[in-house]
C-alpha cells in the first residue's frame, strides 16, 4: 500500500541520520491516511491504549489522558488528539511504520497518530528520540532547530516545553511530505487546518533503563549468585578504607555478568517487548490444538502476521546453529535446518505452509511447522485468515 517515492534510505542514513533536521517532499505520492479522526477517537476510548488530548485555550494549557469519555469537554480551543501505538491496532498503520524497517526492529518504537484542529500543537519541545513525522490530510507548519541547551518549563504538569529557539527549518508540510527530527533537536508544529500526522518514533534506552531491566531479568531467572570473596585479606590499618583492589574485584564481578551469554539473551528478549496489546484479556487468546493447525495446513490456510508484531533474534554466523527468536519477550526456537525458512517467515506479512512432494504423514514429517505455528498462533502473533484456498 505504501511505497517511498522520493526517499532513499541509504542516502538518508549516510547524510542525515542523527545529524540535523530535514524535510522530504512527496515522500509518499498520493498518500492515503491509514485511518481518519473518527477511528482515532475510537481508539482513544479504549482503556488499553495510551492516548491524550493537549489543548490550548487562550493562555491555558490542558492535558487529558485517555480513555477519553467526553470529547466536547476535552477538546477546547486549539486541541490535538494523540494516540500511541496505532500500528498495533490498524493494519494499514502497521504497513506504514514497516516502511522504516531499514532501521532494525529493536530500534523501532511505535507509530503515534495525531489529529489537530487549526492552530493546534503541543508547543516548542525536545524529544529524546529520533522521529519521522509524515503529513497526512491537511497541512502543518514545522519549525526545527539545531541541537543545543534549551531550558525546559512545564505549562502543565504533564507537558514539557522549551522557550523559543532559532529555526533552521520553517516550512509547511502537505500530504505525503515528511520531516525527520533527530533526538535533542527543538521543534514545533502548528496545524494550519484540520490535519492528521503520523510520528514514527525510535527507542533510545538510557543506561538506567538497561540496568534496571537487566537486574529484573537476572532476579526473575535467579542468575548471577556468585558472592564476593577476598582470600589473602591482610590486616587493614584504616577499617574505613575501601581499597582500589576491592573496587577492581567488584568491577570484575559486574563485567562477568555483562560478558556472559545471559546478557545477549536478555538484550534480545528486552528489545522484543513492545507491550503489544497491553491489558489484553487472556481469556480471548487463541487456543488451537496441533491437530487443528494441521487441518489448517491441509486447507491451505494463509496465516497473517498481526499488527505490531516485530520479532527480534540474535545474529549467529554459524550456519549450523539453531535460531532463538523473541516476540514480546517470549522465546521461540528453530533447528538449524529450518533457520532460513523461519527467517523468511519473520519478514513476511503472510505465510502459507508448502507441503513437500515427498510428504507421507504430515504431522510426523512436518511436526516442527505444526508446533511452531501453533505456538505463534496461540501467542496471537500470526492468525489464520478466514478465507481458505
Amino acid at each position: 500500500m505504501y511505497v517511498f517515492d522520493n526517499f532513499d534510505p541509504e542516502i538518508f542514513l549516510d547524510y542525515h541520520w542523527q545529524k540535523s533536521p530535514v524535510v522530504f517532499r512527496r515522500t509518499f505520492n498520493k498518500f492515503v491516511d491509514p485511518l481518519d479522526e473518527h477511528e482515532l477517537a475510537g481508539l482513544a476510548q479504549d482503556p488499553r491504549i495510551d492516548s491524550r488530548v493537549v489543548s490550548l485555550e487562550k493562555t491555558n494549557w490542558q492535558v487529558e489522558h485517555g480513555p477519553i469519555a467526553d470529547f466536547e469537554k476535552a477538546c477546547k480551543g486549539h486541541w490535538s488528539l494523540l494516540v500511541q501505538s496505532v500500528d498495533q491496532h490498524i493494519d494499514e498503520a502497521d504497513q506504514l511504520i514497516r516502511m522504516f524497517n531499514f532501521i532494525p526492529y529493536w530500534r523501532l518504537d511505535d507509530l503515534m497518530v495525531s489529529f489537530s484542529n487549526e492552530g493546534a500543537g503541543v508547543g516548542p519541545h525536545l524529544d529524546q528520540y529520533d522521529v519521522f513525522i509524515i503529513q497526512g490530510k491537511g497541512s502543518r507548519r514545522w519549525q526545527a532547530g539545531d541541537k543545543g541547551e534549551y531550558p525546559t518549563f512545564f505549562p502543565h504538569p504533564d507537558l514539557s516545553q522549551i522557550t523559543q529557539f532559532e529555526p533552521i527549518i520553517d516550512e509547511v508540510l502537505l500530504p505525503g511530505d515528511m520531516i525527520y527530527i533527530p533526538a535533542g533537536c527543538p521543534h514545533n508544529g502548528v496545524a494550519l487546518e484540520d490535519c492528521m500526522n503520523y510520528s514514527v518514533g525510535f527507542r533510545a534506552p538510557s543506561q538506567q533503563d538497561l540496568l534496571s531491566s537487566f537486574a529484573d531479568y537476572s532476579i526473575d531467572l535467579g542468575l548471577f549468585k556468585t558472592r564476593y570473596q577476598d582470600r589473602g585479606l591482610t590486616p587493614r590499618r584504616d577499617p574505613s578504607e575501601l581499597a582500589q583492589a576491592e573496587i577492581s574485584s567488584f568491577r570484575k564481578m559486574l563485567h562477568e555478568t555483562i560478558d556472559s551469554p545471559h546478557f545477549e539473551r536478555w538484550l534480545t528478549s528486552h528489545f522484543s517487548n513492545t507491550q503489544l496489546n497491553q491489558g489484553y484479556d487472556e481469556q480471548h487468546n487463541p487456543d488451537y490444538t496441533l491437530s487443528e493447525i494441521l487441518d489448517l495446513f491441509d486447507e491451505h490456510t494463509i496465516f497473517e502476521r498481526q499488527p505490531g508484531v516485530r520479532p527480534v533474534y540474535l545474529t549467529k554466523n554459524d550456519p549450523q546453529h539453531s535460531l532463538e527468536f523473541f516476540i514480546e519477550g517470549q522465546a521461540f526456537f528453530a533447528p538449524a535446518k529450518y533457520v532460513p525458512a523461519v527467517r523468511e517467515l519473520l519478514k513476511s506479512p503472510t505465510w502459507q505452509y508448502q507441503a513437500s512432494s515427498t510428504t507421507a504423514t504430515p504431522l510426523s514429517v512436518n511436526h516442527f511447522w505444526v508446533q511452531l505455528m501453533s505456538e505463534l498462533v496461540n501467542a496471537g502473533a500470526w492468525l489464520p485468515k478466514e478465507e481458505t484456498y
